[in-house]
C-alpha cells in the first residue's frame, strides 16, 4: 500500500493529514472507542481553534508561515499522538491508565505544540516564524497557558506548560518537573508523536532539503556567529542537511525514542496487529536516503509535496529571507 501513499496522507494512507476536519474525525473515532461515554465536544472546538490560528483567522496572530512546520505537520503529529494514547490505554494496567481528561490534554498539547512558531500581529521585528526556532517551545507554552485559561482548563496549565517541552530541546527531559508519572508518560507520548510523524512523512527527505534548511537558517541553527564573532556553520545547504540526516535519525531513535521516551512508539502495536507503520515508514525513508547518498543521486529526490500555510505560496519569500540571512552572516 505504501507505494501509492498520497503526499498529504498519514502512514496508513487513510487520513488526509492536511485537513483539520479529517484528522478531527479520525481522532474522535479513536477517542470514543477508547473512552466511550465521554464527550469529544471540547476537542472539536480545539480543532476549530487550531484551524483559525494556523490560517490567520484568530485575532492577534498572523497564521503559520513556516514552510516545514506547517499545518500538515501539526495534524500529522496530533493523529500520531491520539493513536499512541489509545494504544497505551489498551495495554496499560488500570492503575496506570491516563483517563479521558489527561488524554484530552495530550491532544490539545499536540494541536498547539508548535503554536510558538506563529507570529503575533503586533510583532514588528520578525519576518517569519522560523526566526523563533531556538525558543519556539517556550512560546508554545505561553500560548497554551493563555488558551487553556480561555477554554476553562486552567487547572492543567502547570502540567501542559511543562509537557510541551517534550517536543523540543530547550530543556532536557530530566529538567522537566512533573510530579505525576502519568504526566511524564503523556510527555513521552507527545515527544514521540512529534518525532515519528515527521520522520515517517512520505516527503520527509524533500522537506528536510527544501523547507527545514531555510527554517534552520532563519532560526540560527544552520549557521551563526559565536561569542567571538566567528562564523560557525553546522549545515552548509539543504543537501548537507540530508547528509547529516541518517545520523540524526539514528541518534534520535537511540537517545530519545528508545531512551528518554522509553520506546513509547510501541504503544502503536496494539492498534496495528503488532506492526508499527510509523517505524516502517521511517526505515524506508532512511533506506532510500542511504541509496541516494551512496551515489550522490540527488535527482531521485523529486517529490513536490503540497504546502499548507496561511498564504498560498510562501516559499519564494522564505528563500529570499534565507539568502538575506546567509549574506548577512558572510558579510
Amino acid at each position: 500500500m505504501h507505494e501509492f501513499r498520497r503526499n498529504d496522507y498519514d502512514v496508513t494512507n487513510t487520513v488526509q493529514v492536511s485537513s483539520p476536519t479529517a484528522v478531527s474525525h479520525a481522532v474522535r473515532a479513536l477517542f470514543m472507542e477508547t473512552w466511550p461515554g465521554d464527550s469529544f465536544e471540547s476537542l472539536t472546538a480545539s480543532f476549530d481553534d487550531f484551524a483559525k490560528l494556523f490560517t490567520g483567522r484568530m485575532p492577534g496572530y498572523h497564521g503559520v508561515d513556516t514552510v516545514y512546520h506547517d499545518r500538515q505537520h501539526t495534524l500529522d503529529v496530533t493523529l500520531a499522538a491520539a493513536r499512541l494514547l489509545a494504544g497505551y490505554e489498551k495495554s496499560a494496567e488500570p492503575s496506570l491508565r491516563l483517563g479521558a481528561d489527561r488524554a484530552k490534554i495530550g491532544i490539545v498539547s499536540a494541536l498547539f505544540h508548535d503554536a510558538g512558531y506563529i507570529r503575533e500581529s503586533d510583532d514588528l521585528h520578525s519576518h517569519n516564524g522560523a526566526e523563533f526556532t531556538l525558543f519556539h517551545v517556550t512560546r508554545s507554552a505561553r500560548f497554551l497557558a493563555r488558551y487553556l485559561q480561555r477554554i476553562g482548563m486552567d487547572s492543567w496549565i502547570p502540567v501542559v506548560t511543562r509537557l510541551v517541552h517534550f517536543t523540543g530541546y530547550e530543556l532536557k527531559t530530566s529538567q522537566i518537573q512533573l510530579a505525576d508519572e502519568r504526566d511524564r508518560k503523556l510527555g513521552a507520548i507527545l515527544g514521540t508523536a512529534d518525532l515519528i510523524a515527521q520522520m515517517a512523512d512520505r516527503c520527509y527527505l524533500e522537506k528536510c532539503r527544501d523547507r527545514l534548511y531555510p527554517e534552520f537558517v532563519l532560526g540560527g541553527v544552520a549557521a551563526a556567529t559565536d561569542s567571538e564573532g566567528a562564523l560557525q556553520v553546522r549545515y552548509s545547504s539543504g543537501v548537507d542537511l540530508l547528509r547529516h540526516t541518517p545520523e540524526f535519525v539514528r541518534e534520535t531513535r537511540q537517545q530519545r525514542l528508545d531512551g528518554e521516551f522509553g520506546q513509547a512508539y510501541r504503544y502503536l502495536e496494539p492498534l496495528f496487529g503488532g506492526k508499527n507503520p510509523y517505524i516502517e515508514a521511517i526505515d524506508r525513508n532512511i533506506g532510500y536516503l542511504n541509496t541516494v547518498l551512496r551515489g550522490e543521486r540527488w535527482p531521485m529526490l523529486r517529490r513536490k509535496p503540497p504546502l499548507f500555510t496561511a498564504s498560498e505560496d510562501p516559499l519564494p519569500e522564505v528563500r529570499g529571507l534565507m539568502l538575506d540571512r546567509l549574506k548577512s552572516l558572510w558579510d
